[in-house]
């Protein structure tokens, strides 16, 4: 991670070379999901492990992987494991088909969603999305546009409804398949990094900020009192930040929730 942030530095040629030996690891690392630790850092492992992370990649975000990743790579096993062989015939008795609703509603749910993430990227550049993505104000028509391209991803109404419904809001829903576009998150932040006054922790407290709305699309008050943002300060934004600035970004954080909700 060092040669790699040293690589950004110096506009190195190794870098594609280090880009792939990371991503190999957070490869490793998302095979372990049963891990609970593993697990509860899944969403940004899967986020280093694709490309759209490594665009326009900074020194504070390498570095705040390097904290969130360094005490998971030793979970990652060193060798396969001795294949355990076993020779005894099955004694089944009769079989009984069992209706689990909530179950297939969920895989049902979650199919959706796939197919959805991967529609809404093949037509990333359509005008409402585009807008959803940027944190512009979504119009009804915008909302009307978006439903009609889940319909087009294999959406059924009742699916849509339900993940309109669990989302709290359509542009929610899609927001959280997409994210929101990088460079829309970085100016909704600009003011707090403009001057060139912001201390270290403050740049990359809010760089984490950016790449969670990346990720997600949305944030919650509340994520900026969990980790990572604790371990850059444990006191959160409170730590980094005057209560003034806090209060500015959690408005700004919900001056972003409402553009998507329109």
């Amino acid at each position: 991670m060092l040669r790699t942030q040293l690589s950004v530095l110096q506009a190195g040629t190794g870098f594609p070379g280090l880009k792939d030996k990371i991503q190999a690891i957070a490869g490793a690392l998302e095979e372990q999901i049963a891990i609970p630790l593993i697990k509860a850092e899944m969403a940004f492992i899967q986020a280093v492990a694709g490309d759209e992370w490594w665009e326009d990649v900074t020194v504070p975000m390498l570095e705040s992987a390097r904290r969130r990743l360094r005490a998971l790579v030793k979970l990652i096993p060193k060798g396969q494991k001795k294949i355990v062989y076993t020779d005894f015939e099955d004694d089944l008795g009769e079989l009984t088909t069992i209706e689990l609703p909530q179950v297939t509603a969920g895989l049902n749910m979650a199919k959706f969603k796939e197919k959805a993430r991967v529609f809404l990227r093949e037509h990333d550049s359509h005008l409402s999305l585009q807008r959803l993505r940027r944190n512009q104000a979504l119009t009804p028509t915008d909302l009307q546009e978006l439903e009609k391209m889940l319909l087009q991803a294999g959406g059924s109404k009742a699916l849509i409804d339900e993940a309109r419904e669990q989302s709290h809001g359509l542009g929610l829903f899609i927001r959280s398949l997409v994210g929101l576009d990088r460079e829309a998150a970085m100016q909704a932040f600009g003011e707090f990094l403009q001057g060139g006054k912001a201390s270290p922790d403050q740049i990359e407290f809010i760089d984490l900020i950016v790449q969670e709305l990346t990720r997600n699309g949305v944030m919650e008050a509340g994520r900026l009192f969990e980790s990572p943002f604790t371990d850059v300060n444990a006191q959160g934004p409170l730590g980094v930040f005057p209560p003034a600035k806090v209060t500015q970004i959690v408005q700004v954080l919900d001056d972003i929730k409402e553009r998507a909700v329109a």
